[in-house]
């Protein structure tokens, strides 16, 4: 819906369809949805799909990691407004360089020019508020909301 926010102004039949296409998809899938029980408690989990802009090299997935675990910290921070405590966040990452990186405490030659404000994440990996783990591109939840998926995959992954 945001790809369709920025042609409002210059309308052109493609976005008409593509619009149409959401409103299709919203009416086959309007018995999914999501379910929270009051009796259960739940956990705050978060998938990283580690291309940032594009760009595939682990400077990239590490900025995208960092940006995922600065939105984790907002969620916890509100959600500690309402009585509920995390640490030890899981966070799973499809990029074994940007784990690396952020698990090791020392500034290499190789990682000295990545900005600063980027490197907060290793301070939380080491106060155990995050906790890094590895995920296959097949188990890659963030696919569904960065990617076009081929159905089965899709749903595989919406189960």
């Amino acid at each position: 819906t945001c790809y369709c926010a920025r042609y409002q102004a210059k309308l052109i039949e493609k976005h008409l369809t593509t619009v149409k296409q959401i409103f299709w998809y919203l009416k086959d899938t309007i018995h999914m949805g999501l379910w929270y029980s009051k009796d259960t408690d739940f956990e705050l989990t978060a998938f990283s799909d580690s291309d940032h802009a594009g760009c595939l090299d682990s400077q990239a997935e590490y900025v995208s990691l960092s940006a995922c675990c600065a939105q984790v910290l907002w969620m916890r921070t509100q959600l500690t407004d309402f009585g509920f405590h995390f640490d030890k966040i899981p966070m799973y990452c499809d990029s074994k360089a940007a784990i690396a990186i952020s698990c090791n405490p020392v500034q290499h030659s190789r990682t000295k020019h990545i900005d600063v404000r980027y490197h907060f994440i290793k301070e939380k990996v080491e106060r155990g508020i995050v906790k890094l783990f590895f995920v296959g591109t097949k188990y890659q939840l963030a696919d569904l909301f960065t990617k076009a998926l081929p159905e089965e995959r899709f749903k595989y992954l919406v189960r």
